[in-house]
């Protein structure tokens, strides 16, 4: 491609810039199918993204939309948006650049369809419902470039899923079409490459100098970490002291509940009233976009937050970010980092906080990991069948279609490429039929065959209710809470509907930081006053519960292999020696299996290290396997390193409890009678249209939501355990919150070695899953037999002996 056009040239020069090495390269590889480009944080990514548009856009005119960008954010939507208008109203160009997201109004985007704009920015739920009308031809013709944003993080979700689907219906619309993806943190860059490409294209990896390493250390505080929890209050003084020396700070949390914990405590200890917000999700939408008009003005020094500030928004002066807790996943971690010191070739400064002492050591693994550039991630298998549906619908949507051409399509998607022919034509007489065991319902009826062979919707009516239910987010059942007012107070935001059902009217709950009392249920919202004479119940926000990843956890491993630990605080490294001194340290290929008496029961622990949904699963399964063979597990506690179960029998051999196939087997069982399966089955159903949450005029709670998934459930259990909603929902169910995947990682990384201590009391590191919440009680031979033997004393004790039952 030629050289910049001069008014671009002319443009970096009148601010005493120059393009940088990669946006040059970028712009010389315009015309490549697809080009994924690796820049930090602050490194010109979006310009680099958006170059040659703006140079063909400058040099000759074009009716229509030019550029699609697609971010996995609303707001980095807008945010581009800003930062994008600047060089083209700064250079006098005649682009048009729109926004079309949810908050956009219905007017604006019936404008849009009827006369686009040059520039569209977007995200992967609204291009599917685009791609979804009738006039999708129309809107797209013309289209050159699609810009895909933070492109890790789509690559990572059913959202990425449905987007590269909607860019193989562009692909067709537009075969020319140029796809671009930007990101700053990509573990492996060849198979992000796979999925940004249209199959077997290939893909052009550019890779931006780095530029200095980041600025990462833990904070130092007075008070030291406690053996368990993760609400990091003792280092609430260390925090508040750094807020001080800084301009502004982003304080991350892995959850909505501990950012609104974190965000009380530091709070009440602010006595220099510094000014603080709160940013999180479950947060009323004016209430974000308020702290978000803070930022950009600099008028807040800290902003606790989630990762709802995780992506690339350049937002006020932050240069220092804190992660309190420990990061969980490297990669995740560099992103927050990279909030900080948002500029090209400027270090960002980073302060990790442990919440206790194995995140001690978590927290250095993971500084070391990013020295070395080391980021994580998991593989994903191939691409889910349910977003596979739901892209079927969609595609009748915008009119008739031919079951072969879109078969090819699909299989451009490289999460796609590998499904069958015979896999697709499921998913297919599915939408058309729902499946055989609900063929005879007329709902369910939706596709019909031509005489010419074309597929299209039975009744076009139909297309309004699956543009209403397009998308892949599932909802967590969430309640609006409001200020009590004779007409509907102020919005404060959303709460579990689960955690709603246990509050009874004067039970206080944090909300966006403010402390209030629960008065009532009424249409469905829940009416609080506020309220601040009470310690608060919490709100049990679902947000994002991250699991350590196994590189993380393989770090950790190597640590504890070593003789010393220099770079670990004192009171952590004596931790671990004095555990080495009575018992041994977990280790790489190997599986740490202690066992001792406690409180007057058996316990066992399991240094699994597989992260705390698959540990949580363990712990289900082992106890089961216990309880098979005679041992009377009473309950166990999970983390994401350790397993704690006890009972009334010690365990001398847990080898067999260790099998594969019974693991495997136990798994199956648990699950068909399990609340995980139905849940499971709901979100997937949900996603392929098998149940509608949002009708004309009406939406379904998620209790009215969870009573006919039940229903189906039960019925496809019963009458068609194979049917294809069954299957993706088995599949499902061993990743997510079961994650049985790193069980058998773990099992396949261990090969039968384990390593089984039997002590005569609690070890060091078994120490804090004793003082660890979320202690899960377990049922059966050993609640019956504890029941008798305390008839026993107590008929015993009273002189009754003769008359108590047999034991």
């Amino acid at each position: 491609m030629a050289d910049l056009p001069d008014i671009l040239t002319n443009w970096f020069a009148t601010r005493g810039w120059a393009p940088h090495p990669h946006q040059l390269e970028m712009f010389a590889r315009a015309d490549d199918p697809a080009t994924l480009l690796i820049a930090p944080t602050g490194g010109g990514k979006t310009m680099a993204g958006f170059l040659p548009t703006l140079a063909d856009l400058a040099t000759r005119d074009h009716a229509g939309l030019h550029t699609l960008y697609i971010s996995p954010l609303k707001a980095l939507a807008a945010d581009i948006g800003r930062n994008l208008r600047r060089p083209v109203e700064d250079m006098g160009l005649p682009i048009r650049i729109e926004d079309r997201t949810g908050d956009t109004s219905a007017t604006q985007r019936r404008r849009q369809r009827a006369d686009p704009p040059h520039i569209l920015l977007t995200t992967p739920e609204s291009l599917a419902l685009l791609v979804s009308y009738e006039d999708a031809p129309r809107i797209f013709a013309g289209l050159k470039r699609v810009v895909i944003d933070e492109i890790h993080a789509l690559a990572e979700s059913k959202r990425g899923d449905q987007l590269f689907l909607a860019l193989s219906r562009l692909q067709s619309l537009c075969p020319g079409l140029a796809r671009v993806g930007l990101s700053a943190t990509v573990d492996d860059p060849a198979a992000i490459a796979r999925l940004l490409a249209r199959h077997p294209d290939p893909c052009t990896i550019v890779h931006a100098d780095p530029g200095p390493a980041p600025d990462v250390a833990m904070l130092n505080t007075d008070a030291l970490p406690p053996w368990a929890g993760g609400g990091a209050a003792h280092a609430i003084p260390a925090v508040l002291d750094q807020i001080r020396q800084h301009k502004t700070t982003l304080i991350f949390h892995n959850t909505r509940a501990q950012a609104e914990i974190f965000f009380h405590n530091l709070w009440l200890a602010n006595d220099d009233g510094l000014p603080i917000g709160i940013h999180h999700g479950s947060l009323d939408r004016t209430q974000r976009q308020r702290v978000e008009a803070a930022m950009v003005r600099g008028e807040l020094r800290a902003i606790v937050c989630t990762g709802s500030l995780d992506l690339g928004i350049d937002w006020g002066d932050v240069d220092l970010v804190i992660q309190i807790g420990a990061p969980k996943n490297v990669k995740r971690l560099v992103q927050r980092i990279g909030r900080a010191n948002h500029r090209y070739n400027a270090p960002s400064k980073a302060l990790l906080v442990p919440a206790n002492r194995f995140e001690v050591v978590e927290c250095i693994a993971a500084l070391q990991a990013v020295a070395a550039g080391d980021l994580d991630g998991e593989p994903r298998g191939p691409g889910p069948r349910d977003v596979l549906c739901q892209h079927i619908l969609i595609r009748a949507c915008a009119g008739p279609f031919d079951a072969d051409d879109l078969f090819a399509e699909v299989a451009s998607t490289g999460a796609y490429a590998t499904l069958s022919r015979a896999q697709f034509d499921d998913c297919l007489e599915f939408c058309a039929t729902g499946g055989y065991a609900l063929a005879a319902y007329d709902r369910w009826q939706r596709l019909v065959q031509r005489p010419d062979g074309l597929w299209q919707l039975r009744d076009p009516r139909t297309a309004q209710r699956i543009r209403m239910n397009i998308g892949t987010i599932q909802d967590t059942d969430t309640l609006k809470v409001r200020l009590r007012r004779n007409r509907g107070g102020k919005p404060l935001g959303e709460i579990e509907e689960g955690f709603a059902a246990t509050l009874t009217p004067g039970d206080t709950f944090l909300i966006g930081g403010q402390i209030v009392r629960y008065e009532g249920l009424r249409e469905m919202t829940v009416e609080v006053t506020r309220r601040a004479d009470k310690k608060p119940r919490i709100a049990t926000f679902m947000g994002t519960k991250f699991a350590t990843s196994t590189q993380l956890s393989e770090r950790m491993l190597d640590m504890f292999a070593r003789d010393d630990w220099p770079e670990m605080p004192r009171h952590t490294a004596d931790w671990l020696h004095l555990q080495r001194q009575v018992s041994h340290l977990p280790r790489r290929g190997r599986l740490l299996v202690e066992s001792f008496p406690h409180d007057g029961r058996a316990h066992t622990c399991v240094y699994g290290f597989a992260g705390r949904n698959a540990m949580q699963t363990l712990g289900l399964l082992l106890t089961k396997r216990m309880e098979d063979t005679g041992l009377h597990p009473l309950g166990f506690v999970a983390t994401d390193y350790a397993t704690l179960i006890w009972g009334l029998d010690p365990v001398t051999d847990p080898a067999p409890l260790f099998d594969l196939a019974a693991l495997r087997d136990g798994l199956d069982s648990w699950l068909a009678g399990n609340a995980v399966m139905k849940r499971t089955f709901r979100a997937s159903a949900t996603i392929a249209g098998l149940i509608e949450r949002n009708m004309p005029g009406q939406r379904k709670s998620g209790r009215q939501a969870t009573f006919s998934s039940d229903i189906l459930y039960d019925t496809l259990l019963k009458y068609d355990p194979d049917h294809l909603l069954m299957q993706i929902t088995r599949e499902e169910s061993r990743r997510g919150l079961v994650d049985f995947a790193r069980i058998e990682d773990m099992c396949a990384r261990v090969q039968g070695r384990i390593d089984h201590l039997r002590l005569d009391r609690v070890t060091p590191l078994a120490a804090p899953l004793l003082l660890e919440v979320g202690k899960v009680p377990v049922s059966g031979a050993a609640e019956e037999r504890l029941l008798a033997e305390e008839t026993a004393r107590l008929f015993a004790e009273s002189g009754l002996d003769s008359l108590a039952p047999a034991t």
